[in-house]
């Protein structure tokens, strides 16, 4: 029995994008449910995909997990436009960049505990810390 899907881009170990704040995307995963997906976080790359895992292994749902760019001018983002059209053009060439993993039954495969309200709130402060460069003590988080 298929319960739900989950996505990501598959990043190489270093890859810039993975310190970034992640989003979680979560919406029906048949076309014969009609409600707008939500969008939630920002998080941790690992926190977004352990609370992502969690919800898509209860429930007959497809999350999202995918980098949340912050720019802050137009430039940036039609940069940032220009390089996600390039990279689909050469994913199209290459294959596919997401993955996706389905979940057949909650006790088939292990998934790590999802992250505690704090460790998620230690979390924002690291994100929010990295966005305004003001650092953070290590006590923090």
């Amino acid at each position: 029995m298929r319960v739900g899907a989950l996505v990501t881009l598959d990043l190489p170990d270093g890859a810039p994008a993975l310190s970034l704040p992640w989003i979680i995307t979560i919406g029906p995963l048949s076309d014969e449910d009609e409600w707008e997906p939500i969008v939630v976080g920002p998080y941790e790359r690992p926190h977004a995909l352990a609370l992502a895992e969690e919800i898509v292994a209860e429930d007959d749902l497809m999350a999202v997990v995918e980098p949340l760019l912050p720019h802050t001018s137009i430039d940036e983002i039609r940069a940032e436009i220009a390089s996600a059209i390039a990279a689909g053009e050469a994913a199209d060439e290459d294959g596919e960049e997401y993955e996706e993993d389905e979940y057949e039954d909650d006790q088939a495969r292990q998934r790590p505990a999802p992250p505690t309200p704090a460790e998620i709130h230690a979390g924002f402060a690291r994100i929010a810390a990295r966005l305004t460069g003001t650092g953070l003590d290590s006590s923090t988080g």
